[in-house]
């Protein structure tokens, strides 16, 4: 599957304000970081704003922040929320019925590529945007959290 320019921009979007949690970013700062066009990040930031995932504010004092904490927001939903169209190869469109195939009695892709997607998605559903950024930036986010992480302890892992 090849995620369109707008969930890229989206994702990449998220990602630099992850890394600039502390403050708030300009749609400037962010095309000038990844030399993207800034005309279409203003679409990318209006639609991450109506989904409320980003607080923008216009005039002095305005930027762009996160709506909510890294680790609350989880790539899977960011993709399925941006992508207009999920569908691996047409013939899966409701456009499609009545169109013959001479394959659709026996076809079998259809279905290996749905579990395909799933098993995409699945991995998207469980990785938050935390976990996109770097190592310094996720051992400041455990800090704010409570209990044994955020005095520095690791957990071993089995």
């Amino acid at each position: 599957m090849r995620l369109t320019l707008h969930t890229d921009y989206a994702l990449r979007t998220l990602i630099y304000m992850g890394l600039h949690a502390n403050r708030r970013v300009s749609i400037h700062e962010i095309a000038d970081a990844y030399d993207i066009s800034e005309n279409h990040l203003v679409k990318v930031i209006h639609r991450l704003s109506r989904l409320g995932l980003i607080d923008a504010r216009r005039g002095r004092g305005g930027g762009l922040v996160l709506a909510h904490a890294p680790e609350d927001i989880r790539i899977g939903d960011v993709v399925r929320k941006t992508e207009d169209d999920m569908r691996l190869v047409s013939c899966e469109s409701a456009h499609t019925e009545g169109t013959s195939c001479i394959l659709s009695d026996m076809c079998k892709l259809r279905g290996a590529l749905a579990q395909a997607l799933d098993a995409f998605m699945k991995i998207l559903d469980a990785t938050t945007l935390a976990d996109l950024l770097p190592d310094h930036e996720r051992h400041m986010l455990l800090a704010r959290l409570p209990g044994p992480l955020a005095s520095g302890d690791t957990v071993q892992r089995a």
